[in-house]
């Protein structure tokens, strides 16, 4: 059985915009499905696909071409220019420092003096990271 999206429907006895209520089918103490029911005029659906139930539609008034364009704020070299990523960064449990000059310093800042890390030390971080096995 499909949940329904909203419980407002638009009844084909009465015309009212209304709400519809659940109302279960039983064959003796064993229940076998669902009836729906216009809370306005009792009027009973069999099944919840022959329920009118409202859509909600998004407003029409925008096209695809009024849509945002993805905005790039950075060029793919600058992507990966900052000191999470430079060899000089050093990090420890209280604060974050370039190693070039001992100031702090945030992952995400950047300067002039970037130099890439190496493979080697990108991998030898994460290693560290990994608690030692006994």
């Amino acid at each position: 059985m499909m949940a329904a999206v909203s419980l407002e429907i638009v009844c084909s006895a009465c015309g009212a915009d209304s709400l519809v209520r659940r109302v279960p089918k039983y064959e003796g103490f064993k229940k076998i499905g669902e009836k729906f029911a216009c809370v306005s005029c009792g009027h009973e659906y069999d099944s919840e696909d022959t329920t009118p139930f409202k859509t909600k539609r998004a407003p029409s008034i925008f096209g695809e071409e009024d849509r945002l364009k993805k905005v790039d704020l950075f060029a793919i070299d600058e992507k990966h220019r900052n000191c999470r990523y430079c060899q000089h960064y050093v990090v420890n449990p209280f604060t974050q420092r370039c190693g070039l000059d001992s100031r702090i310093v945030q992952a995400t800042d950047s300067c002039d003096k970037f130099e890439k890390m190496a493979e080697e030390q990108k991998i030898a971080g994460e290693d560290r990271k990994k608690e030692p096995t006994l």
